[in-house]
């Protein structure tokens, strides 16, 4: 008799999840609700940032759907300006929340598409399951930092916006005395000087525009005054602090042509918190990789994808210049000239976003490893290099300082001069 053999066949049962997704709004969130595919989504309006209420309709959504008050909820919203506080809300209420990148999310490519806030919520529900159910290249999610992360990236972003704010007041001063026909060669002692200018028929400055000025000037000392201070307050956390991400921009801070604004940005946004698993990834991240577009017989370069962190995208670009006039001797200063220098100003700009990417991946490396750029030189082994403290011996983007024309450079090196393409370099 022939042995026979039992089989046992298990099954299990999946679980329902409850999957939720937002439109977030000013003044109302829209919610839809389903428990997967052929649902008809369950869709609630409640007041923006009502959180009890969002509780409540998450409760009657599980009745309305016959599922356990205990079920798994799976939701998603947006990027946009209500930030990371309702993901890390929907987290300490023990949900899962996804943070979508609006420019990945699929769309009607028709000249004319309907959009209403209704047809938002049910794509992103629908896109939603899909990516639970294993679609991971569906959309792009938005790495969420903690809130100490998120807050050490304001003092920078400040800095920044003073600036800008500081620019727009002064030209726009400029712009008011220009327009009687008068210039100023500076607007430190404004106020004085308005009381001696006098117009082309030797006529004072209008009364008006004379007290809008001095308004003006108000602001701009203001902006000045609270520029110095946030400066200030970074300068001092730099040479105290014994945080992780302060060890980061001293190191960064040790290259020539990099000061305290470049490693400052470049830790905060990208080195301080993010953790990256090859240099495509931090390439991508700034927005730094190419776009080749291909169709059949057709086969051309899109440029950049500027999908990544403006910010340090921006700032590579400045550090690039900075780093083809301060570290000549680099291997990545030798690869650009030897392969863009003789192709024009315009090829020369194209390549400068070339030594950004590289030089991007190569500060990662080096805050990784400890591996110093290729031919890259320290401040401490550049004899023509400024004494003094760490942020003071710093040249970088966005900084105000002139240095020798020869500052690293050896004499008949075939650098551009300060003049043209190499007018960024420090400013």
């Amino acid at each position: 008799m022939q042995p026979t053999a039992t089989h046992t066949t298990e099954y299990t049962e999946p679980q329902p999840i409850l999957y939720l997704a937002f439109e977030l709004g000013e003044r109302t969130w829209k919610l839809g609700f389903t428990t997967g595919h052929g649902q008809k989504p369950r869709e609630r309006n409640i007041p923006a940032r009502d959180l009890e209420r969002l509780a409540h309709e998450i409760a009657q959504a599980k009745q309305r759907f016959r599922i356990a008050p205990t079920t798994s909820v799976v939701s998603c919203y947006e990027a946009g300006r209500d930030g990371f506080w309702l993901h890390r809300f929907l987290q300490s209420q023990g949900m899962t929340n996804y943070i979508v990148d609006s420019s990945a999310i699929e769309v009607n490519r028709r000249q004319r598409r309907a959009k209403s806030d209704a047809l938002d919520v049910r794509k992103l529900v629908t896109m939603l399951i899909r990516y639970q159910h294993g679609e991971r290249n569906l959309w792009s999610v938005v790495r969420v930092p903690s809130l100490a992360e998120e807050d050490q990236r304001q003092l920078h972003r400040e800095i920044h916006t003073l600036k800008q704010e500081r620019t727009r007041t002064s030209n726009r001063m400029k712009g008011l005395l220009s327009a009687q026909g008068l210039r100023l060669p500076q607007l430190k002692h404004l106020p004085v000087q308005l009381a001696s200018v006098r117009l082309w028929d030797g006529s004072p400055v209008p009364a008006g525009l004379w007290r809008r000025l001095e308004r003006d000037y108000a602001h701009y000392t203001f902006l000045v005054k609270q520029l110095r201070e946030a400066e200030a307050e970074r300068r001092a956390l730099v040479r105290t602090s014994s945080a992780t991400s302060m060890a980061k921009v001293r190191q960064l801070m040790q290259l020539r042509g990099i000061g305290i604004n470049g490693a400052w940005v470049c830790v905060m946004e990208f080195f301080g918190w993010r953790q990256f698993a090859n240099r495509r990834e931090v390439a991508s991240l700034a927005g730094l990789t190419p776009t080749p577009y291909q169709s059949g017989g057709l086969a051309r370069e899109q440029g950049i994808s500027k999908a990544g962190n403006r910010h340090v995208r921006w700032l590579m670009i400045e550090l690039a210049w900075c780093w083809v006039r301060y570290q000549p001797e680099s291997a990545i200063t030798r690869w650009y000239l030897e392969r863009f220098y003789d192709g024009g100003s315009r090829a020369r700009r194209i390549g400068l976003v070339a030594v950004a990417r590289k030089l991007l991946i190569a500060l990662w490396r080096f805050l990784e490893t400890g591996e110093l750029p290729e031919g890259a030189t320290l401040k401490s082994e550049c004899p023509k290099c400024p004494s003094g403290s760490l942020e003071d011996r710093a040249p970088g983007a966005g900084e105000r300082r002139e240095l020798p024309s020869d500052a690293g450079a050896p004499s008949g090196s075939p650098l551009p001069s300060r003049s043209g393409e190499m007018a960024g370099v420090v400013r």
